[in-house]
């Protein structure tokens, strides 16, 4: 069983700032927390998330999704807490790398953790494996290993799943930098079978000594995203401020239904008290079936409830359950669109449309192929990501018997509604690969958010051509 963030303390709840959840934890209930992952031997993931990421998150949708889908968020700097304050949900403090890791590390020296090292420099992380030996004697540090610096897409990954399989660690320290290690993880995390992962930055070069502990939101460009962080956290607190008088009416109520599923009909009001008394009960319904979330009746949220409803989210998915927001008024529904999360989340108008979707859904084709003027047409379906690229791409090569030397293939993305670095990749190895079988390649239609994500692989011309 997955360990949650729902262990973290009863008195806290998440909250979301600029449409990142973060978890509402102390150091050592983080360092709890991962324990608790460890111990249940499935892959998570974390990330520490500084102001210039959240700025970048903004702007770059497979990050921001990245952080949505996080088993561990965690605030790496001093603004994002004083954000929280104003917010309504303050967290009790910043949980950094420098004071994380070396804590970690001396607890995986006590419960007999294994410990891999990835990224840097050969010369940073072998220093930095010498400095952590030195101070943890009885650290089981498995792996210390810096592959050739190259672009995500062009990386080795292979070679280096191998080094992990191998010695099978409890905890990876991934230090590429952000956001490129972030999107290593999540593309790897799950084949990597690492209990617990986390993307570190620097700090692998600070167990060296080489790096001193700077604030970059101080100075250049840190400055300028500071500037916009602090515009966009007024911009949510303005937005999402609380009302006068409290509002009234509707009361929360979770009714199962013949098939399994929950009917979840939300308060009028779903700010941090309402949260805190509805959460247990709602992320119980997202575990055992598939939800529709009723938010026609509420007027008014906040950052924890926006906090929440991601929570929910990303418990579903982790499930495998589908979980729909039906008819949110214009209030909640701009909350979403604000801190773009209405891509995330599925939105319906009835409970009735939810319900046909999860009747249909399953058996939708991820591929589904048709020959228009001499072209062969290969549509995908649904998400294209790490946790169904291999699948795709089967299904796509069994539909290219089809294809001869000499002829056209156009994928169609356009009922495409995300892809990550891992779809991107599957597109690449086809354009590859065509290539050397004669066939032309087009890829058309993307829908924004993929093209988001192809412009920032730096693969858009490439993939797209005079696509428009």
């Amino acid at each position: 069983m997955q360990a949650s963030s729902s262990s973290q303390p009863a008195t806290r709840v998440p909250l979301a700032i600029l449409g990142v959840p973060f978890d509402n934890l102390t150091t050592g209930e983080t360092l709890e927390l991962v324990g608790e992952m460890i111990a249940a031997g499935q892959p998570h993931y974390g990330a520490i998330v500084s102001v210039d990421f959240i700025v970048q998150a903004v702007e770059d949708v497979e990050l921001r999704r990245i952080l949505f889908d996080a088993h561990l968020v965690l605030a790496n700097e001093t603004p994002i807490v004083w954000a929280s304050k104003l917010l309504g949900n303050p967290l009790p403090e910043r949980v950094t790398g420098t004071a994380l890791i070396p804590r970690l590390l001396a607890l995986a020296e006590k419960r007999d953790w294994k410990v891999f090292f990835l990224g840097g420099t050969e010369q940073a992380i072998a220093a930095a494996a010498e400095k952590a030996r030195g101070r943890h004697p009885q650290l089981r540090l498995v792996g210390a290993y810096a592959p050739p610096l190259k672009p995500l897409l062009e990386m080795d990954h292979a070679g280096i799943l191998r080094r992990i399989r191998e010695v099978k660690p409890d905890i990876l320290l991934v230090a590429f930098g952000s956001p490129q290690q972030e999107k290593w993880i999540n593309m790897h995390y799950r084949d990597t079978g690492v209990p617990f992962s986390l993307g570190v930055g620097e700090t692998v070069d600070f167990l060296d000594g080489a790096f001193p502990r700077r604030k970059k939101w101080r100075a250049g460009r840190g400055a300028n995203n500071l500037r916009a962080f602090i515009l966009h956290v007024l911009k949510q607190w303005w937005r999402l401020r609380t009302k006068k008088p409290a509002l009234t009416g509707v009361e929360p109520e979770v009714m199962p239904d013949t098939s399994g599923n929950f009917s979840i009909q939300s308060p009028v009001r779903l700010g941090a008290t309402e949260v805190q008394a509805v959460r247990a009960e709602w992320l119980r319904a997202v575990e055992n079936g598939h939800v529709m979330l009723d938010l026609s009746q509420t007027l008014f949220t906040d950052s924890t409830g926006i906090g929440l409803l991601i929570r929910l989210r990303k418990r579903a998915r982790e499930r495998g359950h589908q979980f729909f927001l039906i008819a949110p008024p214009p209030p909640v529904e701009a909350a979403l669109k604000m801190m773009k999360l209405d891509e995330f989340f599925s939105i319906q108008t009835s409970q009735a449309g939810a319900r046909f979707l999860i009747e249909n859904l399953a058996r939708a084709p991820l591929v589904a192929s048709s020959v228009q003027e001499k072209e062969l047409h290969i549509r995908w379906n649904g998400e294209v990501t790490a946790l169904n690229a291999i699948e795709v791409g089967a299904y796509t090569e069994s539909e290219l018997t089809q294809a001869a030397p000499g002829s056209t293939v156009v994928i169609d993305l356009s009922r495409v509604g995300f892809m990550d670095s891992t779809g991107i990749g599957l597109l690449l190895r086809f354009k590859k690969n065509f290539k050397r079988r004669d066939i032309t390649l087009k890829v058309v239609r993307p829908i924004a958010s993929v093209r988001n994500v192809l412009r920032h692989t730096r693969l858009e011309e490439y993939l797209l051509g005079d696509e428009k």
